[in-house]
């Protein structure tokens, strides 16, 4: 099966892309929201993930990898949460900022537009080539061969 595409966000006050870095993996946790858990489910080995900064920063500063399929989270008695075990992959050249994304009409049916609370999104295999294109600072709107 291909793998698909996440976005991942959290407070960096509360778990930067650095930590990550720094811990070298962890465990996914604490998301609440039904959708975003119901997204969370359908994490598997291998999965790209944007690391998203919320709050004050509101960017996408990194990449990293789901190191396995999700599973139910052993600390919820109702066995419904699910967790993940990420890994980074590496820091953006540059952060792809919010208002970058929603200044780009090619976005007006990503999540991260539409549904601004959601902690855990897909993203499709063209939104991820566009970010990575505006994070090494090129629009994203040319053709590539990679």
């Amino acid at each position: 099966m291909t793998p698909m595409n996440w976005l991942f966000k959290e407070e960096p006050s509360n778990y930067s892309f650095d930590a990550l870095v720094k811990d070298t993996s962890a465990v996914w946790s604490g998301v609440k929201n039904p959708v975003a858990q119901r997204n969370l489910h359908a994490v598997k080995k291998g999965d790209r993930i944007f690391y998203y900064h919320t709050g004050d920063e509101k960017q996408i500063v990194g990449i990293a990898k789901a190191l396995g399929d999700s599973y139910a989270d052993p600390n919820d008695a109702t066995g419904k949460a699910a967790v993940v075990d990420v890994a980074p992959v590496k820091k953006l050249p540059r952060p792809v900022t919010l208002k970058a994304v929603k200044a780009d009409p090619f976005f007006k049916d990503f999540a991260l537009v539409r549904i601004s609370r959601l902690s855990v999104m897909p993203v499709s295999d063209a939104q991820w080539a566009r970010i990575e294109a505006m994070s090494r600072g090129s629009s994203g709107s040319g053709k590539s061969s990679g």
